[in-house]
């Protein structure tokens, strides 16, 4: 089912100014019953200002009528609102978020270097002037600049910074970089090593646990050669 297009707002004028009943209200505006119960006893966390729904061509009187009339009648949208579509230029970021462009600009370009600046702008909505103050710390609020996750500030999706990332690296040639040989040579001779180190350890451990359960036994194993230890009675 259709909804308007600002519910939280037109749920509100909904429940100042008609007798409709809280289910109606909130199966039109798809939302739960206790949020507009919440309005309704001024108890919700956000005073919303009503958006009236006549005026927006979303609902009619006569609708609102029939309502009023059958509490079981549910309302049926007159036009459903028109679908924000995204129009070519810069990304649009809300007013809220706009401070935080520098911080995340900063840590793509830290984390990020293949990025180019025409990519970074795009995901940021910025402009190549800001990146390139910023590349060359003379952005005049540098000082307080931190380098951010773009995608921790909501700036960008996680989906397009990797879409952005894996595109710069294929034109870059990076995304087969093959292992350095002098690395997976340590690597072999570390594992080597801690094998050794295992093996001897536990051979060790058997050597001492046999001269234990001799011992229990009542064994007599001075004769017998155990690396480290020289025979008191041997001369």
């Amino acid at each position: 089912m259709a909804q308007p297009l600002m519910p939280h707002a037109t749920a509100s004028w909904l429940v100042d100014n008609t007798a409709l009943s809280f289910t109606q209200i909130a199966d039109f505006c798809g939302l739960h019953i206790l949020e507009v119960q919440a309005m309704a006893d001024d108890t919700a966390t956000t005073k919303l200002t009503g958006r009236d729904p006549i005026r927006a061509g979303e609902l009619t009187h006569e609708e609102i009528e029939k309502g009023q009339a059958d509490p079981d009648y549910e309302l049926k949208m007159i036009k459903a609102p028109e679908a924000v579509t995204r129009t070519k230029g810069p990304r649009y970021t809300p007013v809220s978020k706009r401070q935080d462009k520098p911080d995340g600009i900063a840590w793509l370009i830290k984390n990020h270097p293949e990025l180019s600046d025409g990519q970074i702008g795009k995901l940021i909505g910025t402009t190549r002037t800001t990146i390139g103050a910023i590349k060359d710390r003379t952005h005049w609020n540098m000082a307080n600049i931190q380098p951010k996750d773009p995608v921790t500030l909501g700036l960008t999706t996680q989906r397009e910074l990797d879409a952005a990332v894996a595109k710069a690296a294929k034109k870059a040639g990076t995304d087969a970089v093959k292992p350095d040989a002098t690395i997976e040579h340590d690597r072999e001779a570390l594992i080597t090593q801690l094998r050794q180190e295992r093996e001897t350890a536990a051979r060790e451990a058997e050597e001492a646990l046999a001269a234990e359960e001799a011992a229990a036994n009542g064994e007599d194993i001075s004769d017998e050669i155990v690396p480290g230890i020289k025979d008191p009675f041997k001369h």
